[in-house]
């Protein structure tokens, strides 16, 4: 294994940045391997990253969301060593809300022509007939694939206003692709007949004109939320005699004559100095760059990465539950929240107070803009003018309200960010081979959180390895993981590696690309 023995208590095997699910899950699995380890987290108090749980007065609240499934068996397996007590089975439900009434998520056609009514329904088959007489021959956009699909007026309702909230870009810019990946297998036309087939009595198949695959029906969640899994893998960390430094902010890396890195890191304490083999990094590729010494040659290319961020304003309300789901979208341009989550659906212990209702609305916006930069104080209260507007509650039965922020929660995928990723990559790994990027932001990928995991088991890999075994940049993005190496290696590896090591691949993350990247990369394509 060849590590370092552990003299002195800054010197380590590998030191690692960010305490989110990719870095934990590396310092848990190099910990247990017997390797020393550091990590080096700024948030003073949670672990976990945007897979942490907040507490506030007893409340709990999942920052953003998070199921635990996978269809990697060796991520479920470590998530049951890591937890083994402490997953309850939890009922899955969303839906899309749209001015007081539910539909199902994804969308059911005939349900939604019903609850729209008669004048409206006959508007929206107007709307549709029209597009499939006159379609727009030249499709670019993803409103263009979209209103193509189900007629202006549905996709007005139903996919416009929640697509723009998400992704800050108008979806005329976005590429059609997006919407084709997305939005599978929904013919109004069949959801129509089958609708007049079903008050007839003659069809009754659970189909609703929806072809697509049924989501899970339930799905496993930490009792106390994600952050409980982070919590312990921290403790397992610690355990083993290894360190998780909260409160601490990466200022410097660089190597040093014989190829090993001075890591400095501040905190209110002061500066903390490590020196150890390797590095992994789940920060920001755009802060990686500013804090390599000297200055990295991408570092125009890092700091060209863009970044989108969300607030959640929780409020307690007294009431029952509002609704059984585990979110709800909101499709209402009244209003600028996205989506609601109800805490107590993802599980009871998550809300204290049996005659509290407990929920946090979810905006999505850019660092330093209106919304991010307005104070807790008004998010409380536009939160609470917000579910009046959409009569879900009354503003005087909130007694109470918190708001979380999550910065860089999404990268951006905008035309430039394929090549800036590119030149950044290849310009650190060909300097610093012991230099490995890791996770969503580390590699400014939209990551599920089994994809961030996987990404750190494969680079505890390389570490051991001595060179890089994985292209861990495989993950999430091809059929299979491949080796980095020749074609004969990959064909070797190929053989070697599990069908379920490959099917962690399958949950991909689909993002929205502009249209002029999605013209550049077809022309790359063809050439």
């Amino acid at each position: 294994m060849n590590m370092q023995s552990k003299a002195a208590e800054n010197t380590v095997d590998v030191a690692i940045v960010g305490a989110g699910p990719a870095g934990l899950t590396a310092a848990y699995l190099l910990s247990k391997k017997g390797y020393s380890v550091t990590v080096i987290e700024k948030d003073p108090k949670y672990v976990g990253g945007i897979s942490r749980t907040v507490e506030h007065d007893g409340f709990r609240f999942d920052i953003g969301g998070h199921r635990f499934f996978s269809k990697s068996q060796e991520v479920v397996d470590l998530w049951n060593e890591i937890l083994p007590d402490d997953f309850i089975q939890r009922p899955r439900m969303s839906r899309i809300y749209y001015e007081g009434k539910f539909y199902s998520y994804p969308l059911r056609a005939f349900e939604a022509l019903w609850n729209l009514g008669i004048w409206r329904s006959t508007l929206c088959m107007l709307s549709y007939g029209k597009a499939k007489v006159f379609p727009n021959k030249n499709v670019k956009s993803f409103e263009d694939w979209t209103v193509n699909q189900f007629g202006y007026k549905l996709y007005s309702i139903f996919f416009k206003t929640y697509t723009e909230k998400v992704w800050g870009m108008p979806c005329d810019e976005m590429s059609a692709d997006w919407a084709a990946q997305r939005i599978k297998g929904l013919s109004l036309w069949n959801a129509v007949t089958d609708g007049l087939k079903r008050s007839l009595g003659l069809n009754k198949k659970p189909n609703d004109g929806q072809e697509v695959k049924t989501l899970l029906e339930t799905f496993r969640y930490p009792r106390l939320g994600p952050g409980m899994m982070w919590d312990a893998a921290k403790a397992h960390v610690e355990a083993k005699g290894n360190q998780v430094l909260m409160g601490h902010s990466l200022k410097q890396l660089a190597q040093d004559a014989n190829g090993d890195w001075r890591v400095s890191a501040t905190s209110a304490a002061g500066e903390t100095v490590l020196t150890a083999k390797h590095v992994i990094s789940s920060a920001p590729m755009r802060e990686l760059a500013t804090r390599i010494h000297p200055l990295p040659k991408s570092m125009p290319e890092a700091q060209d990465l863009n970044y989108r961020d969300f607030l959640t304003v929780a409020i307690m309300i007294k009431s029952d539950d509002l609704f059984p789901d585990n979110w709800i979208y909101i499709h209402d341009d009244r209003v600028q929240v996205g989506r609601v989550q109800n805490f107590r659906s993802w599980s009871p212990e998550m809300v204290p107070d049996e005659n509290i209702a407990c929920v946090g609305l979810e905006y999505f916006c850019f660092e330093n803009d209106g919304l991010w930069s307005s104070s807790d104080e008004d998010l409380v209260e536009l939160a609470k003018k917000e579910m009046a507007i959409l009569g879900l509650c009354k503003t005087e039965d909130v007694v109470g309200g918190v708001v979380v922020r999550q910065e860089k929660a999404y990268p951006v995928y905008d035309d430039a960010y394929e090549r800036n990723v590119a030149t950044m990559r290849n310009d650190l790994e060909s300097r610093f081979p012991t230099l490995h990027m890791v996770g969503r932001n580390g590699m400014h990928r939209y990551n599920n959180q089994d994809h961030a995991m996987m990404t750190a088991m494969l680079t505890v890999e390389n570490i051991e390895a001595g060179t890089r075994k994985w292209n861990v940049w495989n993950v999430n993005e091809d059929a299979e993981y491949h080796e980095a190496g020749d074609e004969g290696a990959q064909r070797a590896i190929a053989e070697d590696i599990s069908e379920d090591r490959a099917a962690a691949l399958e949950s991909m993350r689909d993002v929205p690309t502009r249209i002029e990247e999605a013209a550049e990369g077809k022309s790359r394509k063809a050439a």
